[in-house]
């Protein structure tokens, strides 16, 4: 058995948390540059506003609806997803973190009722963190998956197509759960794995619902649509084909990439905004214990600005060894950069993508024949007190010099114009609470 635990709304929840006159308010968080809506509340939701709707869209057609806007705090995000993911853990002997919102969690082994176990981790988390939650519970990843879809939307929307004896907590093995009535409620496009032109191919050849799917020949499916459908499939009908990943999969890039809040027109800025995501980019490298062997460098103007000249190029630098090191990955991306850029177009974004990533326990050493690889072996070093150093006394505590010195103040910094506090990852932010 599996399940599934997706906090709600989240972005959203975390800043009610802080914010409780936020309760019962249509709130919508916005993505980098306050450009358009990522998260939604349920309020919000009724009014009709679409994941990805821009900013500007919401304020013509919900004028005076009271939609409080809200700008991305990450910082927040990803410290409130710790604490909830590792209060989660505790609902089986196994976890899978599969999005800053959501994991996986195997009950294998465990007896009683799974329900009342996953609705007190659930009263758990409200009490500890005020994070509320949707739980599925199902024999496959899949099944989970879609339980938790009809515990979240049998207490959104009370009178719809779920029962409501299925809110918050959704146990498809638990006696009397009717599984087929709830896959025939269910588009097959609400089913994990299923996007949007698969849905469309699938309604062509007659199969609607999640039960149709279901249904279906895994055999046939595979030879028509590919091995993914197929496993899903298999899924649906109870043949667990997906397990539990305790240890995430190194991934097999790592970039950096921002638009920036006004356009830059001149090389110093863009060297500092290189520099910066060069810089970060090598943080991840080095927190999945990587090392990369060539720097990609992007930059390019607003497409969507015909009026203005258009230019875009990127380039790929080779290391001269594989490295995790920020010096390295930093002059290798502004040699990249300075390659590329040109005068007289105003850039929008720019990016830097490490390709050809290797283990960091794998690279093969060299001798120290020339002379930046004397000072090789400290490199590691350097970089792991450089790391707790910023870990403890904040992000940018200690960076190169070509990064700048500006912080929020450089024009090319995102727009965060209704940004809250870092309640929880700032002493100064810390919230006071007066009696």
């Amino acid at each position: 058995m599996y399940a599934l635990l997706d906090g709600n709304n989240f972005y959203v929840s975390c800043e009610r948390v802080f914010r409780p006159s936020l309760n019962g308010k249509p709130v919508i968080v916005l993505s980098n540059n306050d450009g358009c809506a990522i998260a939604r509340s349920n309020e919000a939701k009724a009014l009709g506003i679409r994941m990805g709707t821009p900013f500007h869209e919401v304020r013509a057609a919900l004028p005076d609806a009271g939609v409080v806007a809200l700008s991305a705090n990450f910082p927040l995000y990803g410290d409130m997803s710790s604490r909830m993911m590792a209060i989660a853990a505790g609902l089986g002997p196994a976890q899978e973190i599969y999005s800053i919102d959501e994991c996986f969690v195997g009950l294998h082994g465990l007896r009683g009722d799974l329900r009342e176990r996953a609705r007190r981790l659930r009263e758990r988390l409200l009490q500890w963190i005020g994070i509320p939650c949707g739980i599925g519970i199902g024999p496959t990843k899949t099944l989970a998956k879609f339980a938790n879809h009809v515990a979240k939307e049998a207490e959104r929307r009370p009178g719809g197509p779920y029962p409501a004896s299925l809110a918050q907590v959704c146990d498809l093995s638990a006696p009397g759960v009717p599984v087929d009535a709830l896959l025939a409620a269910t588009d097959a496009g609400d089913i994990w794995g299923v996007g949007r032109q698969l849905t469309a191919r699938l309604r062509a050849d007659g199969v609607a619902s999640a039960l149709d799917l279901a249904r279906c020949d895994p055999a046939s499916l595979r030879r028509r649509y590919g091995v993914v459908l197929e496993r899903t499939v298999r899924e649906l009908q109870g043949v667990s084909c997906l397990q539990v990943e305790d240890v995430p999969p190194a991934r097999k890039e790592v970039s950096c990439t921002r638009a920036f809040g006004d356009p830059v027109a001149t090389l110093p800025p863009l060297v500092e905004a290189v520099s910066e995501y060069a810089t970060r980019a090598a943080f991840k490298l080095r927190q999945q214990a990587s090392t990369a062997a060539q720097v990609l460098v992007f930059i390019h103007t607003n497409p969507f600005r015909r009026s203005e000249r258009q230019y875009a190029r990127s380039i790929t630098v080779p290391l001269r060894r594989p490295s995790a090191e920020t010096a390295a990955i930093v002059a290798s991306a502004l040699s990249g950069l300075r390659t590329i850029w040109r005068s007289g177009f105003r850039i929008h974004k720019a990016g830097v993508i490490l390709l050809d990533l290797q283990d960091a326990a794998v690279v093969q050493g060299e001798l120290a024949l020339d002379g930046d690889a004397a000072a090789w072996p400290s490199g590691n070093n350097l970089m792991a007190a450089v790391d707790r150093l910023n870990d403890r006394f904040g992000r940018g505590t200690v960076q190169l010099a070509s990064a700048g010195l500006g912080g929020d103040a450089r024009s090319w910094t995102m727009k965060q114009q209704w940004r809250t506090p870092q309640y929880t990852t700032r002493w100064q932010d810390l919230p006071v609470a007066r009696a």
